[in-house]
């Protein structure tokens, strides 16, 4: 052969194994793994909300335009075993083979009953030299009022002294490396550690966040030694300056790790050998945004507060098509009350996440939470004789006594059913039947108690649990600077379609507004939400000092960052979504505040429109401005994949008339009287359809009350939409208030 044929073979061999490597390239971009991933996802998609009471299912028809619940009781033991209960049940509902369901958006409780229960993992913690009382010194904060350290008893750090060894380095605030890492120190210290039967290991280093060199090297070292152990560090989980809080986030992630880790990943399996390997198991996060099964076990401490961010993105998705902007979400369960804000079509969120009295540096959507549901047990103290409800709670087993599961302490359900507003032939999830009798024998311990009868009873625990959950709405609304009466009110779960009513007129806040589906928003929000990520940097600094173009070359770099991960998820870029968030305060100012806002926007007003928006911001906040310099303190880029979108059957659109969806005639107990009104079966109400209170509206997920003197208009997505009978806006029937 000659060297020109030679050549010529080698050059055609080259060439082959180019275009095969290119081939392997294209089928591996954004697009085309985005294009793969649209392929596999066109079947069914299952949102799955687990709730202290009940695991609430949603399955989603896209082709067919169809939508079925299912609501099963949640099992505290093991989550995972009423999720796959619930499964069952929706597909013999839908007649369907699990294995059509191609996607399961899930909302899970795990991550945070493992912090309140004290659940978690032993932790071992590894800081720098001179640091190792960091969780221990903590800040200067003691919950209460004035001289409430006489009375706290501040909880144990969940990664021990005795866990917590000292790495002989130092990185300065700059990066700079001042003292090399002792290599073979930490080498010894970590194979005694890791040797003490420590579950997992955190590494927070001082000025990590500047440069994590030295936390991933000695991450390498741990994982060397102790492969099997799960590592954490704290450059990775939160990026950004103050030791403590760092630190104590990341202890926070090592100590739910192995039980989330277990959950998802036993979830997983058992979902794949039921629908088939192509699965998509997403993780509903804290702040709202769904991330992969993977990520949810690497970094499960963004998902402290997953269960009530399904809620509010279920909210959202609502509101989006009554044509509701500004919100209060009030998400009333059998075991509590979650309440949130949404302005201009976004949830308001915060930077830290706390549950119980752990307080971790994670995004979440600003929710509260009060010990107030359905479930919340009402009593007598014998000393004072004043009526107390909650924050105990029958939870799911045994439940409120007019279940008939052995419960016999009065509850909020059991006063909802003496006074008529849960009728007893009404029948929860579809197929629990309650008894009126069994509730009144508990109510009437209350009645006897106060020496009053049971009806008055009964109104009485519910007057206290609405203003118990108004004191929620409150500090999401006033206490923000905010007018609640500028705000609709949404009303969802299991029992807010009960009190939503009751609550805006308390608080002044109208329309009431209750979505199709109540019972199961949060699994309506599991299942619209979409894929979110986020990149992080601390920045002190003088506004004055840096300009547009260093903070625009920033913000991008991180949106770059935040976009990869999004990416491999199969989220093409052309589909992605990106918000700047930035915290400034003032100059010397130990707090701050996030600003947040498009691309767009930074670009046309710069870090100027920036502190303009923060100056209002604060001024909202405490009543003043100060005339001051600027500093910003970070920068955080949020990339989010495009919203799932869908569209369901139309509805018939009907008449005033809704006298075709009457059940039958009922009273109810209101205002220290009986009113005669009728049950009505909301599947029968049409858009257009009047229904004048008092009234009881009732479907397989939820009961819904409408007081007297109020109308509840149906709107063109099927929402009733409650408002008094002398309000000018009732005059206007289905046209959203215009504010």
């Amino acid at each position: 052969m000659s060297t020109t044929e030679e050549l010529i073979k080698r050059y055609e061999a080259q060439l082959a194994e180019f275009e095969q490597r290119l081939r392997r390239v294209e089928s591996n971009t954004p697009a085309a793994v985005a294009d793969s991933q649209r392929g596999r996802r066109a079947g069914l998609r299952l949102g799955v909300d687990v709730g202290g009471t009940f695991t609430d299912l949603l399955l989603l028809d896209e082709k067919n335009g169809r939508t079925f619940t299912a609501k099963v009781p949640s099992t505290p033991a093991d989550s995972s075993i009423g999720v796959l209960n619930g499964v069952e049940k929706i597909c013999r509902e839908a007649n369907i083979n699990a294995s059509d369901i191609s996607e399961v958006m899930h909302g899970t409780t795990v991550a945070t009953n493992t912090v309140l229960t004290k659940a978690g993992a032993t932790v071992g913690l590894v800081t720098s030299k001179g640091y190792r009382d960091v969780l221990q010194i903590a800040r200067s904060f003691v919950p209460g009022g004035l001289g409430g350290w006489v009375i706290w008893n501040k909880t144990l750090p969940l990664a021990p002294l005795e866990l917590t060894i000292e790495a002989d380095e130092r990185i300065g605030a700059k990066g700079e490396i001042l003292t090399p890492l002792d290599e073979s120190s930490i080498r010894r210290e970590l194979t005694n550690l890791l040797g003490r039967g420590i579950e997992a290991l955190t590494i927070a280093l001082f000025n990590s966040y500047a440069n994590d060199e030295h936390e991933r090297r000695i991450a390498s070292i741990a994982r060397e030694i102790a492969p099997h152990i799960p590592v954490s560090t704290s450059a990775s989980i939160m990026p950004e300056m103050y030791e403590y809080e760092r630190t104590e986030t990341t202890v926070v992630n090592s100590y739910v790790r192995p039980v989330v880790s277990s959950y998802v990943s036993n979830l997983q399996s058992e979902l794949k050998s039921r629908m088939g390997n192509d699965v998509l198991l997403q993780i509903l996060r804290s702040d709202g945004g769904l991330s992969s099964a993977q990520a949810a076990m690497d970094q499960p401490v963004n998902l402290l507060m997953s269960g009530p961010a399904g809620g509010v993105s279920g909210a959202l998705w609502v509101a989006k098509r009554a044509g509701y902007e500004d919100l209060l979400t009030f998400d009333m369960g059998g075991t509590s009350t979650d309440v949130a804000l949404i302005q201009n079509g976004i949830a308001r969120t915060r930077r830290e996440t706390r549950v119980g009295d752990v307080t971790v540096r994670a995004p979440s959507i600003d929710v509260r939470t009060v010990g107030a549901g359905g479930g919340s047990i009402a009593y007598v103290p014998e000393l004072t004789k004043a009526l107390r409800v909650g924050p105990q709670s029958a939870g799911a087993d045994p439940g409120p006594a007019a279940y008939g599961k052995g419960g016999e302490e009065p509850t909020v359900t059991d006063a909802n059913v003496v006074l008529g507003y849960l009728p007893a032939d009404a029948r929860l999830g579809g197929d629990m039947q309650i008894s009126r009798d069994q509730a009144l024998t508990a109510v009437g311990k209350i009645a006897e108690g106060l020496g009053v009868d049971i009806e008055t009873a009964a109104e009485g625990v519910i007057r206290i649990v609405n203003e118990n959950m108004c004191g929620a709405l409150r500090l999401v609304s006033v206490e923000q600077g905010y007018d609640p009466r500028d705000f609709a009110l949404i009303g969802f779960g299991g029992a807010g379609p009960l009190h939503v009513n009751a609550l805006s007129r308390l608080i002044n806040a109208w329309p009431a507004i209750i979505p199709p589906g109540p019972g199961v928003l949060c699994a309506y929000g599991d299942a619209t939400t979409r894929l979110r990520n986020e990149s992080s940097q601390t920045y002190v600094t003088p506004v004055a000092e840096t300009s547009d173009r260093k903070i625009t070359d920033l913000l991008q770099t991180m949106q770059q960052d935040a976009s990869e991960a999004l990416s491999a998820e199969g989220v093409g870029i052309h589909e992605q979504e990106v918000l700047y968030e930035i915290d400034i305060r003032y100059i010397g100012q130990g707090m701050k505040l996030t600003i947040s806002l498009s691309p767009e926007e930074f670009s046309s007003g710069g870090l100027a429109g920036v502190a303009r928006r923060f100056d209002q911001q604060h001024e909202q906040l405490f009543t003043f401005a100060l005339d001051a310099e600027h500093e910003l303190v970070g920068l955080r880029a949020v990339v989010q994949g495009a919203e799932k979108t869908f569209t369901g059957q139309a509805l018939r659109t009907g008449t005033t008339d809704s006298s075709a969806a009457r059940i039958q005639p009922t009273r109810i107990y209101s205002d220290g009287q009986w009113c005669e009104g009728y049950i009505y079966d909301r599947s029968r109400l049409l858009p257009d359809n009047r229904v004048e209170g008092p009234a009881i509206i009732t479907e397989m997920d939820s009961t819904s009350v409408i007081l007297p003197g109020h109308t509840g208009f149906v709107d063109a997505a099927g929402n009733i939409i409650i408002w008094p009978d002398d309000h000018a806006e009732a005059q206007s029937a289905l046209q959203p208030m215009t504010r």
